[in-house]
């Protein structure tokens, strides 16, 4: 997943993208490490937290499965 490009691209650090988006620090790290998957209301707050459309991480996997 490209959370961590799309995060940095922002210029957010993992601290404010998980206050952005109400999730845990720990929890975002293990996402972006590939270490769990999350559920479709946590892509939703990762997108909030974003500012970008939830079908932006949607196709980013869809990419990367191709």
């Amino acid at each position: 997943m490209q959370i961590r490009r799309l995060r940095e691209e922002r210029g957010h650090s993992l601290e404010e993208l998980a206050e952005r988006s109400g999730l845990s620090f720990r929890g975002l790290i293990y996402i972006e490490h590939g270490q769990r998957n999350p559920s479709v209301l946590t892509l939703l707050d990762i997108a909030r937290g974003l500012g970008v459309q939830p079908g932006v991480l949607v196709n980013e996997i869809s990419q990367e499965q191709s």
